[in-house]
């Protein structure tokens, strides 16, 4: 299984053709207390890039994207009930949502977990 990283503060974690999707630790710090998260609806067909979901916080709101082609097969219902999982674990509880990949390829491009640090770095 590898871990992907979008300049969007995604995180992708990648196991076969199975994609399980989420916000970067980065993302969830800035956003802070997370009070409400929309994943997409299961069977809903994305393109990479489309937006796929918000999550909203006490301070803003903030749109998530697709790092792939593919269909959703899984929204994280736990996020209903309790949307800090986002906050507590944004890399393990804290998934959004899973999605059959169309061309895992689309993933080449995205950074792993040293190039990600680095990019956030320069952020800072």
């Amino acid at each position: 299984m590898s871990v992907k990283f979008t300049e969007d503060h995604e995180w992708v974690r990648v196991d076969g053709t199975t994609a399980t999707v989420g916000i970067t630790d980065y993302a969830q710090q800035q956003l802070g207390d997370v009070v409400f998260v929309e994943p997409p609806e299961v069977g809903t067909n994305l393109s990479k890039g489309d937006d796929s979901g918000v999550v909203e916080s006490v301070k803003a709101a903030s749109e998530i994207y697709a790092p792939a082609t593919g269909d959703v097969t899984e929204a994280n219902e736990a996020l209903a009930d309790d949307p800090t999982l986002v906050n507590s674990d944004p890399q393990n509880t804290g998934w959004l949502y899973r999605m059959t990949l169309s061309d895992a390829s689309e993933l080449d491009g995205l950074m792993d977990e040293d190039g990600y640090r680095k990019f956030v770095e320069g952020l800072e």
